[in-house]
């Protein structure tokens, strides 16, 4: 059915997930960034900071949904160049924050990683629909496609280990989609789980041994040992002090603050700006902003906000389904999981079902750059939306047609159906 929504063009059920989130963040921001509002000169300086935010994912996604997807197809190496670039700059020169070199600022805070992430995700997609044969995945296609995984997670993974983690998972799954069989999946994973182990062991060992040396090299090792005790922390979480008891242990101190906020809520939650531990509890408005809405809003309010997400993803399914050509259904679907796995990621650090890392909560927590990409994300879903439901215009046929005759190979092995 055609949209008759003035500019808005895509699906109307993701554009109704994507006002959905920026409803539900303005409000759960307006209790959760009352500490940064006590440190402000202006009073509301930090909600319309977080609401200019909010706008320019907005526009960011408009106007990327009159993007055709096919350009993504020429885009997609070039991306992932810069992107491998961004982070061995970052590696070499970017300052540090808690301990992690992780942004470069070139007027506004970027975080290389991000790009990374969406540079996997679309050059994935179009390695493993350019690759697409009757058994599934060529094996040519396939090495190139652990070649654009592997080389940024190696770039990333001491300094952000979540986030390689999650690129890693990403992939696999799109594998999956693709036609990848679970044998060399679960080789893969066997491989990665091999690797990782023994850098943290190797890791732990030299951090033992050489706990004072300062080199670059001891630097990496030092921070590589930080996910040692994070995990060592999950899994001895009945060393957490209980309720209300005063913790100064740094390994704890994040993970009790946000059980204490969750407990607070008792299920059905304080109301809205009646948080106790936002305050208290570090990264309130960005990495444990989910532990605020289940005080505040409980159970029901924590299930609305993880609904939101999980509705994108069954949404994003239906739609690939109506796909004609592999590259978009994959693109789609890498670019989906990408929101939710990030989503389900810091939902599980807050209540205490993963190990503490720093992954926002898509377009709710507060972050400039974290809301550019989601809008970004959303913008590409929602211009292959527009295109698999059948929603092109004239204009937008012409400038397909432009694409294609300019770059008259585009559409080779593309012809298979996702």
């Amino acid at each position: 059915m055609e949209n008759k929504r003035f500019f808005l063009r895509g699906d109307n059920y993701i554009w109704g997930a994507l006002v959905g989130l920026c409803i539900a963040s303005i409000i759960i921001m307006f209790s959760a960034i009352e500490t940064e509002t006590y440190s402000s000169d202006n009073l509301y300086d930090p909600i319309l900071s977080h609401c200019s935010h909010i706008v320019i994912s907005l526009v960011v996604a408009i106007t990327l949904s009159y993007v055709p997807y096919k350009i993504y197809r020429l885009l997609a190496i070039p991306i992932f160049i810069t992107a491998c670039g961004l982070l061995i700059y970052t590696l070499l020169f970017a300052g540090k924050v808690n301990d992690a070199a992780r942004w470069i600022n070139v007027g506004i805070s970027i975080q290389p990683s991000e790009i990374a992430k969406l540079g996997v995700i679309i050059t994935t997609a179009y390695y493993l629909a350019k690759g697409q044969t009757e058994k599934g995945v060529s094996n040519n296609a396939l090495k190139k496609v652990i070649l654009v995984v592997v080389i940024p997670c190696l770039l990333i993974f001491t300094e952000n280990l979540s986030t390689a983690g999650l690129i890693v998972l990403i992939a696999l799954c799109m594998m999956n989609i693709a036609g990848v069989s679970i044998k060399k999946l679960g080789i893969m994973i066997l491989i990665a789980a091999l690797f990782i182990s023994s850098i943290l062991f190797t890791a732990h060992v030299l951090d033992k041994n050489y706990p004072d040396k300062e080199n670059v090299f001891m630097k990496v090792v030092h921070r590589a040992n930080l996910w040692n005790s994070r995990i060592a922390g999950f899994f001895s979480g009945n060393d957490i002090p209980e309720y209300e008891k005063d913790t100064e242990d740094k390994k704890y101190y994040q993970s009790h603050h946000s059980y204490m906020a969750i407990a607070n809520g008792k299920g059905i939650g304080l109301g809205p700006g009646n948080s106790i531990e936002r305050n208290t509890l570090p990264h309130a408005d960005s990495d444990f902003i989910f532990a605020i809405v289940l005080e505040e809003y409980g159970i029901l309010g924590g299930l609305v906000v993880m609904g939101l997400y999980l509705s994108l993803l069954f949404r994003t399914y239906y739609i690939t389904r109506k796909c004609t050509h592999a590259f978009p259904a994959f693109l789609m679907m890498g670019l989906a999981l990408g929101l939710v796995f990030q989503a389900l990621l810091n939902m599980m650090v807050a209540t205490g079902v993963g190990p503490v890392t720093g992954q926002p909560l898509p377009l709710i927590s507060n972050g400039g750059s974290s809301a550019v990409f989601t809008g970004v994300y959303f913008g590409i879903m929602l211009n292959i939306s527009h295109t698999a439901l059948g929603l092109n215009n004239t204009n937008d046929k012409k400038t397909e047609n432009n694409i294609e005759e300019t770059n008259p190979n585009l559409e080779e092995n593309y012809e298979k159906e996702s």
